[in-house]
């Protein structure tokens, strides 16, 4: 089963770049963040048409996640338990198929300017992820956590980590309060298969970052144990950053046993 994550900023913006990618790279499963589309407004002919189910969780303007299947989808979670007066859609959840898997979906806050609200938002909703994960953890069926983290892990996860020091995704609560999310029993999907540096999923649109490779890893997919066990391969999909109107994302992969 192959799995992808892709903040695809603005689904309406790029309508052509995701029809184009799901025809050329066919996931079986994928989940999208910053739909930047209210539920109602959102496309479903470019993903239906194409023959995938497809649940979202939208919110105008900013933010708001999709996830889409060749299976249908069950037992849909929308919004990240632990508050109810949070109105930002960053989170949904879905059972693929006949239960052998279950996906998280989520678009983790930027957090920016750190210090300040934003980031003390951010903190907090790693710390309701933390619960939730541990929540669902409980069961036996595989867990894929996959999205855009907002969240450099190592230095060699960036390619000028002295450039992010001050940054809500690089500061050390940030980098901690990811590591108590891997100490649950999170495995780290594309470090399993590619421990070597210079691999990244975001290029800024501004400086010329692409063509220089300026890059930071910021969207991961995270494993129970059950589902790192089926894990046979994971990549980063670097083409479509190059088509026209990119994504300043690119998709990232895992490929699963099921």
């Amino acid at each position: 089963m192959k799995i992808a994550t892709f903040n695809i900023n603005g689904v309406k913006a790029r309508a052509e770049v995701l029809g184009r990618w799901l025809d050329e790279s066919a996931p079986d499963v994928a989940v999208l963040q910053e739909i930047k589309s209210v539920d109602e407004n959102f496309p479903r002919e470019i993903i239906e048409s194409r023959g995938y189910h497809l649940e979202t969780h939208g919110q105008k303007g900013f933010n708001g996640v999709a996830v889409l299947s060749k299976q249908p989808l069950h037992d849909v979670v929308r919004g990240l338990p632990g508050d109810e007066s949070d109105e930002q859609a960053r989170w949904i959840e879905a059972t693929i198929g006949d239960g052998g898997l279950r996906i998280c979906g989520l678009y983790l806050p930027n957090g920016n300017p750190a210090p300040g609200p934003k980031y003390d938002y951010k903190l907090a909703w790693m710390e309701r992820m933390e619960a939730r994960v541990r929540d669902l953890m409980t069961s036996e069926v595989p867990l894929v956590f996959a999205g855009d983290y907002n969240v450099i892990p190592q230095p060699e996860d960036a390619a000028r980590p002295e450039a992010w020091r001050d940054d809500a995704l690089f500061r050390p609560e940030t980098r901690a309060a990811f590591r108590r999310l891997k100490s649950l029993g999170l495995y780290d999907a594309l470090r399993l298969r590619h421990p070597e540096h210079e691999i990244y999923s975001f290029w800024d649109y501004q400086a010329g970052a692409w063509p220089r490779n300026d890059g930071i890893r910021i969207d991961h997919l995270m494993l129970t144990a059950q589902a790192a066990d089926r894990l046979t391969d994971a990549w980063v999909e670097t083409a479509p950053r190059a088509w026209d109107r990119p994504s300043d994302h690119t998709p990232v992969w895992i490929d699963l046993d099921l």
